[in-house]
């Protein structure tokens, strides 16, 4: 941890310092505009850090205020620091094949105007990527699963995952999902993993734990954890979203409507933080599941899916890539995951990976869509003597 600790702030320094130095450059003809850049950039750069420090020191009102600013400058600061790094290679580019860039050339790093062109783009990709991740859209899905679930042809789902609720997504984000949701009138709700991201509030928690009660679903409402509950305390977070109706599923079976199981498994960190993980198999086997019914798996991190396939499950349903969130990272976001978002099937397992309902770190998507599934579960009839 202080390793990965001193190795971000080390790679944050680095950016804002480029970027400070680019600023101060294109503006070293107008003083008043350079002093205004760097009073502005220094306390966006501080914002988040500070505000993480405090929170951590003093649970202070201060740091949600700073947080705000300092978790969507870090967005911003991602493509600021792009546009002007490409600036920067044109730049170094045009210098192999031309003369010297003069001071009046718009790549000049002197050059005031085009510093602000890259500026106000960054804004406008800040601003789209906000929309983008605040907005998610309604994920129809109808699959076919070849059981018979007993006294039913039919289940109605939604599905939820990294909704990350925290400082910075906050109970008014959950009570615009809970409405979304109740408008889809499923009859069973699944949580992938995330629902929260770190501890929270006293205050804020209990607003959530009233919101989640709103959401109707007769069958209940049924969630595995994901790592983000466990750097929060996973204890803590379990608690206060039971406390809301929701069943926190470790590595456990459960029955559903005398029809269907619903299994849950504890996430890969609980092994990171000693903890054990069992098989799908040994679930099964404590949980005495009759496999003639259909499986329904929520694992959060849609790693090793093969296991699913030779477990029998009917449906394997993940989270936690969040398909990448940001451009171009979505790009590397593929490579790493044998399915990073979407469906797949591996023998008769098929398997759902959602790009996610909420955000890690900035609200801000370029690179995949927020997404509330809505799924749509056909068994086999049953036959008739």
């Amino acid at each position: 941890m202080v390793i990965f600790l001193t190795v971000s702030l080390l790679l944050y320094g680095l950016l804002n310092g480029y970027i400070l130095k680019r600023g101060i450059q294109a503006f070293s003809s107008y003083p008043v505009s350079r002093l205004l850049f760097i009073l502005t950039f220094s306390f966006l750069i501080l914002s988040f850090p500070l505000s993480r420090i405090i929170d951590g020191q003093f649970s202070h009102r201060l740091s949600e205020l700073l947080v705000r600013p300092g978790i969507y400058y870090l967005a911003f600061m991602f493509y600021f620091f792009l546009l002007i790094f490409l600036k920067d290679l044109i730049r170094w580019g045009y210098r192999l094949v031309h003369q010297p860039v003069t001071k009046s050339n718009l790549l000049a790093v002197s050059n005031p105007f085009s510093f602000s062109v890259i500026l106000a783009l960054s804004l406008v990709i800040l601003f789209a990527g906000h929309l983008n991740a605040v907005n998610p859209r309604i994920k129809t899905l109808s699959l076919t699963v070849d059981k018979v679930a007993a006294g039913r042809q039919e289940l109605r789902a939604v599905m939820l995952s990294d909704i990350h609720l925290g400082m910075y997504n906050r109970s008014d984000r959950l009570a615009a999902l809970v409405k979304k949701i109740n408008e889809l009138e499923p009859e069973i709700v699944f949580f992938a993993g995330d629902i929260v991201d770190e501890a929270i509030g006293a205050e804020e928690e209990e607003k959530m734990v009233r919101l989640m009660k709103d959401i109707k679903a007769p069958l209940g409402l049924f969630a595995c954890p994901g790592n983000h509950e466990y750097y929060g305390g996973l204890e803590k977070n379990i608690g206060y979203l039971e406390r809301a109706g929701v069943q926190e599923l470790l590595d456990k079976a459960i029955k559903v409507d005398n029809s269907f199981y619903v299994i849950g498994r504890k996430d890969w960190t609980a092994v990171r933080f000693g903890g054990h993980r069992a098989s799908l198999e040994d679930i099964l086997a404590e949980g005495q599941v009759d496999s003639s019914l259909p499986l329904i798996v929520l694992d959060h991190q849609p790693i090793r899916l093969e296991d699913a396939q030779q477990a029998g499950v009917d449906l394997l349903l993940c989270g936690h890539t969040h398909a990448g969130q940001l451009f171009p990272l979505n790009l590397i976001n593929r490579l790493i995951y044998e399915k990073n978002w979407g469906y797949l099937k591996k023998g008769q397992t098929q398997i759902y990976v959602t790009s996610g309902t909420g955000t890690w770190g900035p609200p801000v998507r370029t690179g995949s869509r927020s997404e509330i599934v809505w799924l749509t579960l056909k068994f086999k009839p049953a036959e008739v003597n």
